[in-house]
């Protein structure tokens, strides 16, 4: 027994000493630009078939496992669709890849019956036989083939190829040329950079097929007078110049107008909108019927919304409603006809808010449907679509849809009566919640997670009732990094107004010390940063790192971006990025310099893009900060595109006085504390004339700063080593400037 003792002692020790390793680990930027880190808290991309079964792709899984899977809600069963390595070695043979595939990927599309999913790749399209596993060319040319859509009846499937629509018989594998106008600045079927990024959700909705499959309706783009922006490639030894239509405030759009053609025989209806002047096209979807297009323009200003219904076959149009707003009118998808054939929903702020209402089929309100100090707010289920709505029950007289009715820091499912009575919440965890319903609103898939509780993917029934977990919550990544929890409170403003803030503290905080800080911003309009939703990802990790080196990190959003009512946003026209949101960044910082364990000479502020531009407003309009990163940050509103500028400042020669105070670039010689400048050479969002303008008007002044540019990155730098350098060069700045430890 003596002898067995040491031997013992020996054992308890290791067992002490590795939990003690194990309780060591802390996170590092390797880890976070990881394959783990960047996918060890997703859930699976997610697609309803008709037959009420999901399609998963699970990335939490290795690359070289990963596969289509499908999942049924009523047996809960879940299994392999297709075989990830024949699909491989069939996609290998067919594009010939430099660099080997790792893996199956997401398709661009199913067809609804679930027997296909199409791929876009390498600028060839080709289809996956979901039964067998096999692959079928459709589109390998040595033109770009984009934006493949299966008909509604799945007999077809739809692509562009050199800005034409083209047709492909998935059956008899012959394709039909619908449109033959096409030029590189004459589009059919797919959309300019301007629509792509400020009004159709960053997707590319430039057609669509009709309910009976037998027509597409599509947006024809003439970008010949839109100007040039050009990028500079540093490859080959005479470097490429790239080209790219963008308009700039006060100059030429893209013209845009409404066409039908037809599968048949290609002939094609343009729609007539009659004495109605427009600047942009926003939408056109179909009616069930698939006789008729709703229409949605917009003027310049946008503060003018009219809708029209279109006949098909003659393409003459009738005015049904109007939407107006002094600041302007929010573009969505939350427009509905019923199948009565007599009414339509619609979502509105008229009142102040997003609420939906119900209207006749001659453009009259019947009745709002939601009401309070809240919005609806879109679901986040289907890709590239802004909708709060998530099914209608037309039978039971019922809508179901999602709101910050409990707070703006929440998304949660409700549901009402279409009447307007009866309102109940569905989803009870609190946090946010996306909700993708399956088509006969059976069933709804909810991806959700909060500030305390980590990613998650259930299906709950109709009535909110949870009936399985798909993909839990990875609690192991907080446990094992000793994550810190997330303070969620607010913060009053000058005159009253409740601006949400949060608050990351390091490890062992002690109220006796004094910590610097970093305040991340974004400040954006209806585009809030304080949420009851997980903070992972690049950023959230990032921001647990600092805070392991005894940061504490804070966030504070202005009252236009908190996202609560069109009232609060509007306090912003005419000046974006202006006093409104300055004052309230202010006051948020004001109360935070007043806390006791605040070093108030060591704040720092960083932000991207939108959060770039605050950073740099918030540093030549204030002496707050210690220093400052900005990443690819808008120094100069006459540098940005037509429609996200003039939405919210208007053309320059309407608003020159605005234009001229909410220049940063102009302020630059007024900068305050150190500043780290990062931008991408290839930047098609957020010019990198931006970043030369404001960074010329510091060397006149004989400031010295910090530069990071990433050749040929475009606005997310975002491919794995740029991120990483990203993060880990924003991290020795301060290191550098608020006098970190290691």
């Amino acid at each position: 027994m003596q002898n067995r003792i040491p031997r013992l002692l020996t054992i308890l020790a290791a067992l002490v000493f590795a939990d003690a390793s194990a309780q060591d680990e802390r996170l590092t930027l390797d880890w976070i630009f990881s394959e783990e880190g960047k996918t060890a808290m997703s859930v699976p991309r997610r697609a309803w078939l008709d037959s009420g079964v999901v399609v998963l792709y699970d990335t939490r899984v290795p690359k070289a496992k990963r596969t289509l899977e499908t999942y049924d809600p009523e047996n809960r069963r879940r299994r392999a669709l297709v075989d990830a390595e024949k699909v491989i070695e069939g996609m290998t043979a067919l594009l010939e890849p430099d660099d080997p595939i790792e893996e199956l990927g997401w398709p661009d599309a199913f067809d609804s019956s679930g027997n296909w999913a199409v791929y876009a790749k390498s600028d060839d399209i080709f289809l996956l036989n979901l039964r067998n596993s096999k692959i079928v060319p459709v589109a390998m040319t040595n033109a770009t083939e984009t934006s493949p859509r299966f008909s509604p009846d799945g007999q077809w499937l739809a692509f562009v190829r050199d800005n034409d629509i083209y047709a492909w018989n998935i059956e008899d594998q012959e394709e039909k040329r619908l449109t033959t106008d096409g030029t590189d600045t004459l589009l059919n079927g797919t959309v300019s950079w301007v629509y792509w990024e400020e009004l159709l959700n960053r997707s590319d909705r430039g057609y669509t097929w009709s309910p009976d499959s037998s027509s597409i309706a599509f947006l024809q783009t003439d970008d010949s007078g839109v100007g040039e922006m050009h990028f500079v490639d540093f490859e080959p030894n005479l470097p490429k110049v790239i080209k790219q239509r963008h308009p700039k405030p006060g100059e030429a759009n893209p013209r845009v107008r409404a066409g039908v053609v037809r599968l048949d025989d290609a002939r094609r209806t343009w729609i007539d909108l009659g004495s109605y002047p427009y600047e942009y096209l926003a939408r056109v979807e179909w009616l069930p019927d698939s006789q008729r297009l709703a229409v949605q323009t917009l003027n310049r200003p946008q503060t003018v919304l009219d809708i029209f219904i279109a006949d098909t076959g003659s393409g003459n149009a009738r005015h049904l409603m109007r939407e107006t707003n002094e600041g302007w009118v929010n573009v969505h998808d939350d427009l509905y006809f019923l199948k009565d054939g007599e009414h339509f929903i619609w979502q509105s702020e008229r009142d102040g808010y997003a609420h939906l209402y119900m209207f006749d089929m001659n453009g009259e309100l019947s009745h709002q449907i939601t009401r309070g100090d809240w919005a609806v707010k879109s679901s986040g289920g289907a890709p590239g679509m802004d909708q709060a709505v998530s099914f209608i029950d037309e039978e039971a007289g019922v809508i179901y849809f999602t709101a910050l009715e409990k707070a703006t820091t929440e998304r949660h499912l409700y549901r009402i009566g279409l009447d307007g009575n009866g309102m109940e919440r569905l989803t009870q965890a609190e946090g946010a919640h996306s909700v993708y319903f399956d088509q006969s609103g059976a069933y709804f898939l909810n991806a959700s997670s909060a500030l305390n509780r980590p990613p998650s993917l259930a299906v709950h029934s109709r009535n909110g009732n949870q009936v399985s977990t798909i993909t839990p919550g990875a609690n192991d990544i907080p446990q094992r990094f000793e994550l810190q929890p997330w303070e969620l409170f607010s913060i009053s403003a000058r005159d009253g107004f409740e601006m949400p803030a949060m608050m990351l503290k390091p490890r062992f905080f002690d109220p006796q010390t004094r910590y610097p800080v970093v305040t991340y911003v974004y400040g954006g309009p209806s585009a809030p940063t304080v949420t009851n939703t997980w903070q992972g990802g690049s950023r959230g990790y990032y921001h647990q790192l600092l805070a392991d080196s005894g940061v504490i990190v804070f966030y504070v959003d202005n009252r236009s971006a908190a996202g609560k009512s069109k009232i609060d946003a509007n306090t912003i026209v005419n000046q974006l990025y202006g006093p409104v949101e300055l004052n309230d960044l202010m006051d948020g910082i004001a109360w935070l310099k007043e806390q006791p364990f605040i070093d108030v000479d060591r704040v720092g502020i960083w932000g991207w893009s939108g959060g770039g531009t605050m950073t740099l407003q918030s540093m030549t309009s204030s002496k707050e900060f210690a220093a400052g990163a900005a990443v690819a940050p808008v120094t100069d509103w006459h540098y940005y595109d037509t429609v996200y500028t003039e939405r919210y400042m208007k053309r320059p020669q309407d608003n020159e006085e605005g234009y001229e105070s909410t220049s940063h670039a102009k302020r630059a010689a007024d900068l305050h504390g150190r500043l780290l400048l990062v931008h991408g050479t290839y930047d098609d969002n957020v010019h990198p004339q931006n970043s030369w303008a404001f960074s010329d008007e510091l060397i006149g002044a004989g400031i010295t700063f910090d530069m990071m540019i990433y050749p040929m990155r475009k606005h997310g730098i975002s491919d794995d080593a740029a991120q990483l350098h990203v993060y880990k060069s924003m991290y020795e700045f301060w290191q550098r400037n608020l006098a970190l430890g290691d």
